[in-house]
């Protein structure tokens, strides 16, 4: 079994957590070696199975990050932001495979993960399914082909307990569509719309967020002219494929220099 990548979890009792610890346990590719949870929580100590309503998995929640990274290969990470910064240091101190799935993080705190990559490989992504990363390389194809008179709007939907907007999905669309168009995003954004904004610009990129009820989450990217409307759209409907990508990026990180890649890269996109 130890030839088996050892995976840690980390914001254990979230339901991305429980989600990823299932499907790690499920899987015959992968062993789960840790589950970590913030200091004072009632997790700690407890067994991860246990914890979830289960039967026990061998595996005890603890508040100690690199001490559970020092026994894996790799760490999956649906946490905030700050959090994130924390687990990338560690997990290249451990030189574990760091899989970021966490969303709102500042261009900032994306450029701060570069010294950990230095040292280990990061797979970072806002959306780790295999339908969402096929839709972002046709959103670029789409832009690239069409000119400004085609206004570009990304529309997403989640869940009421979300909070950040645009999501991360939303905003890996908006950036294929920018590149596509040869634009900065930050300089051609307009997100969501309150009162007497004035006319839509010419070449702009919209961002509008829906919140509400167990939406898993739903994006669309609406290319609209005078006369015609193209809408690519992606639906999940279970959680369970952001895991199974997650834990796809773990094992393809394995023996991969040190670096930053994407879920392009992971699915050679």
């Amino acid at each position: 079994m130890t030839h088996i990548p050892g995976i840690v979890v980390t914001g254990a009792s979230g339901r991305m957590g429980q989600m990823l610890i299932k499907t790690i346990t499920d899987s015959d590719q992968a062993r789960l070696v840790g589950a970590v949870e913030r200091t004072g929580h009632d997790w700690i100590g407890q067994d991860v199975g246990t914890a979830m309503g289960g039967q026990p998995l061998g595996v005890t929640v603890t508040d100690d990050p690199l001490e559970a990274f020092a026994q894996a290969q790799a760490v999956i990470d649906f946490t905030a932001p700050e959090a994130t910064l924390e687990f990338a240091a560690l997990a290249a101190q451990a030189r574990c495979v760091h899989v970021i799935g966490t969303t709102g993080m500042s261009d900032e705190q994306i450029a701060a993960l570069e010294p950990a990559a230095r040292h280990a490989v990061i797979v970072r992504a806002g959306n780790m399914s295999l339908g969402v990363n096929l839709l972002v390389q046709l959103t670029k194809k789409v832009a690239a082909a069409l000119d400004e008179d085609f206004d570009i709007e990304v529309i997403e939907a989640h869940h009421h307990h979300k909070v950040d907007a645009p999501s991360g999905t939303a905003l890996m669309l908006g950036e294929a569509a920018a590149e596509g168009r040869g634009v900065n995003l930050a300089e051609v954004a307009d997100r969501g719309r309150d009162g007497i904004t004035g006319a839509r610009q010419r070449g702009h990129i919209g961002f509008h967020a829906i919140r509400g009820g167990d939406i898993v989450g739903e994006h669309d990217v609406l290319f609209a002219a005078p006369g015609e409307r193209i809408v690519l759209r992606h639906v999940a409907t279970d959680r369970a494929i952001f895991a199974r990508g997650a834990l796809k990026a773990a094992l393809w990180g394995q023996g991969k220099a040190p670096g930053q890649y994407d879920m392009v890269d992971v699915l050679g996109l």
